[in-house]
């Protein structure tokens, strides 16, 4: 087994997302094919992202736009996005990154467990949750 990874997927906006989380949080682009540079060009638009990835850190996120004829705009389920970070700066810049055209579900702020914890749901309906442990 070769553990789990999370995969994103967008409502036709995924190359927007790709773009905001480079800027927002620093992402690294890894990989990016479109439907018209895949061998499966019937699948869809020719500019829709048949699979990116991104490296945030040692973590690597797999989005796609949603390729499927049938499918009717999905929101975000029960899975959160959650970013570990060295200290408070970095929570903040992440955060506010992330902060633009988000639903803050908890402001960033410190908690028992943490030195500043946070979460949201950015515009593309990703839940995202900012920690950044307490010194010990």
């Amino acid at each position: 087994m070769h553990g789990i990874h999370p995969y994103a997927i967008f409502n036709g906006n995924c190359r927007e997302a790709i773009e905001f989380y480079k800027k927002a949080i620093g992402a690294e682009v890894m990989f990016i094919q479109t439907v018209g540079d895949s061998p499966m060009k019937e699948m869809g638009a020719a500019d829709k992202i048949m699979h990116a990835t991104l490296k945030f850190g040692p973590t690597q996120l797999m989005m796609s736009d949603d390729l499927r004829p049938d499918s009717t705009p999905s929101k975000a389920g029960n899975i959160s996005l959650a970013i570990g970070v060295v200290d408070r700066a970095q929570a903040e810049s992440v955060f506010a990154g992330l902060s633009e055209g988000a639903t803050i579900t908890m402001p960033l702020e410190k908690t028992y467990w943490a030195e500043a914890f946070g979460m949201l749901t950015d515009k593309f309906g990703i839940a995202w949750m900012i920690n950044c442990e307490a010194p010990r």
